[in-house]
């Protein structure tokens, strides 16, 4: 029984070290997984793992070890700030793909890409044809941004010559039944209005309501659970 509280106690340590060196090092850790990136989730992970089932490693040596790495990770990031030669080493760096219309067969082997790889990251961008890019990059995260031919880009505003329109949030006010204060004051409005405004929708309370949300242009969307 003791044995099995240790690993649990390790576990909520270890979660919590890693949450901490995440909050400091910040969202791109997550949101842009760089090969660099990819072996420090890995190592910090394995780092956990092996201290968890490793009965001579204690909490101390697993909060040095995330300690270290997580100090290893920011020199480094500080690096890649400071001296712009060694970004392409550490981060890598965006490789076009499809230049003027044309696949770049060098480019594609370079970053093991096949053909059928290439179709798939372009329908990601909801390109399903090749003939449609202009241009397509392969981002350093492995995903890719695309510039379409002119003949299959959608029509703007400014295409029509339209007058501009202003571009406002949506507010959400109730998530799962629950409401957002916060958001509700934001938008300058009181849980009396909300609740009179939910009423003349035929709803009873906004705790019958999965999701609420408030736009300037269109007003109160919601809808029930």
């Amino acid at each position: 029984m003791l044995e099995f509280f240790k690993i649990a106690f390790d576990l909520v340590i270890g979660l919590l070290g890693l949450l901490i060196l995440t909050k400091i090092l910040g969202k791109t850790q997550i949101t842009q997984i760089t090969a660099f990136d990819f072996i420090s989730a890995l190592v910090l992970g394995e780092l956990v793992g092996n201290a968890v089932f490793d009965q001579k490693v204690g909490i101390i040596q697993i909060l040095f070890a995330i300690l270290v790495w997580g100090i290893l990770i920011y020199v480094i990031e500080i690096i890649t700030q400071k001296i712009r030669k060694t970004r392409p080493f550490l981060e890598g760096k965006p490789s076009i793909i499809i230049h003027k219309g044309k696949i770049i067969r060098e480019h594609l082997k370079k970053n093991k890409l096949d053909i059928n790889q290439l179709q798939h990251l372009l329908r990601s961008k909801g390109v399903f044809s090749i003939r449609e890019a202009e241009y397509a990059i392969l981002e350093t995260d492995g995903s890719i941004s695309v510039l379409k031919k002119s003949p299959y880009e959608p029509p703007t505003r400014q295409d029509y010559k339209m007058a501009e329109q202003k571009v406002r949030l949506p507010i959400t006010l109730v998530s799962d039944g629950v409401l957002i204060h916060e958001n509700l004051r934001e938008s300058g409005f009181t849980e009396s209005w909300l609740q009179s405004e939910l009423k003349s929708q035929g709803v009873a309370t906004y705790k019958d309501l999965l999701y609420a949300e408030w736009h300037e242009e269109e007003g109160l969307y919601v809808q029930e659970f």
